[in-house]
């Protein structure tokens, strides 16, 4: 009869010509042996769901209240169609911050709306938007079905900050200088929502985005869409080009699959 060991430094089983037999010890290796070949079948499924983007992190930063029923419209669906996949959810009050962390590589995937792009970064419309002036329910105009900026160039406007990139001050500092006056801002707000709340107490008008309008039920807050033509306000997203996480290719897939439907 010949005995054989393993690496462990015991006999595992005793053999003959006829006959091979486990020991004691080797009974009791049994049960662990089949845990550690479940575990690398485990892993292997792993490393192959992550190769597929099945499993994985993605960091999104996303900017504005109209970004809000996108971003919960994309974790629904990513729940429900690869729940392997982890979002890390960040909001921004401004879209700038968001690019930055994009391309600092402190975010995977960006929500918002940029006149300037770098060119490292990818980006593609997901939500054409369009402007609109929010008024107060009392106002003389807030029935009108559209304004020009020349019917609104004696009202006292509230803007968001002017930050270098910020869309919204850039749009009304131009359609002011097309109807040739120079918009009389009499209050910085630092976010759409206390800018809205300046319009219920009658302080001024902001010129803010048609989206908006569908995520405010203050029905104080009327928003009249305006006649001219700007540069876009539409919604972007934004990932970096070199970027080859898998689970963002599949995240981007989601939210590239979402029908772009004018909502103004």
């Amino acid at each position: 009869m010949i005995s054989a060991t393993f690496a462990l430094g015991t006999v595992l089983f005793d053999r003959n010509t006829r006959s091979v037999k486990l020991t004691a010890s080797g009974e009791a290796l049994v049960g662990p042996a089949r845990e550690v070949l479940d575990a690398l079948r485990r892993a292997e499924a792993s490393v192959r769901s992550a190769d597929d983007g099945d499993v994985g992190l993605v960091r999104i930063s996303f900017a504005g209240v109209s970004t809000h029923q996108l971003v919960a419209r994309l974790a629904r669906v990513v729940r429900s169609q690869r729940p392997g996949i982890r979002l890390e959810l960040s909001s921004q009050n401004f879209a700038q911050p968001a690019m930055k962390k994009l391309v600092d590589g402190d975010t995977d995937l960006a929500l918002g709306r940029w006149d300037i792009v770098p060119a490292e970064i990818a980006a593609r419309v997901v939500m054409p938007d369009s402007l609109v002036v929010a008024l107060p329910d009392t106002h003389p105009l807030a029935g009108a079905r559209r304004l020009s900026i020349t019917q609104l160039a004696a009202e006292s406007f509230v803007s968001l900050p002017p930050h270098e990139g910020a869309v919204l001050p850039d749009r009304l500092r131009r359609l002011s200088h097309v109807g040739g006056s120079v918009a009389d801002v009499v209050q910085i707000a630092p976010d759409t929502q206390t800018a809205l709340a300046l319009v219920s107490a009658e302080v001024g008008c902001p010129l803010t985005l048609a989206s908006v309008a569908h995520n405010v039920t203050d029905l104080h807050v009327v928003f009249v869409p305006l006649d001219e033509s700007t540069p876009d306000v539409d919604l972007r997203v934004a990932w970096r080009r070199d970027d080859t996480n898998p689970a963002l290719q599949m995240v981007l897939k989601v939210v590239l699959g979402f029908d772009e439907v004018p909502i103004a």
